[in-house]
């Protein structure tokens, strides 16, 4: 029988990086005691992302950070909107080049991530943040 249920994850950020939450998705699929089907995030802000990315070397990620660094840089003259600071719109260019949303399919009580993925939430502002993170699941 087709089943649904929806939850919010909280993400506590120190700032700038990634954030893996791959477990916490987890925990709720065994919870849900689902077999088959679809988790679908949708993250809550527009200065952070969601990303599926490798977690075994954690230089992936530096090397995306660098990557974005240099592609939208903070303090760019370029941009008028910094209500918030130099890394204000930045922040949303970021998100707009990646997203917000993500769909995993659950087989066998699990999602199906390759061997070296894991879920992480962007966070692209320089200060902590609290970010929040719907997952819808949807199975059997």
């Amino acid at each position: 029988m087709l089943r649904q249920e929806l939850h919010e994850l909280a993400i506590a950020t120190r700032g700038r990086g990634f954030y893996e939450f791959t477990d916490a998705v987890q925990e709720l699929i065994r919870d849900a005691k689902l077999k088959i089907g679809l988790a679908t995030l949708h993250l809550q802000h527009t200065s952070a992302s969601l990303l599926i990315q490798e977690n075994a070397d954690p230089e992936v990620r530096r090397d995306l950070e660098r990557f974005f660094s240099r592609l939208v840089p903070d303090g760019d003259s370029l941009f008028q909107h910094t209500c918030e600071g130099e890394d204000d719109m930045p922040a949303h260019v970021r998100t707009a080049l990646t997203c917000v949303n993500l769909g995993i399919p659950i087989a066998n009580g699990a999602l199906t991530l390759g061997t070296w993925q894991g879920l992480y939430m962007w966070e692209h502002r320089i200060e902590p943040h609290r970010r929040r993170v719907t997952v819808h699941l949807l199975g059997e």
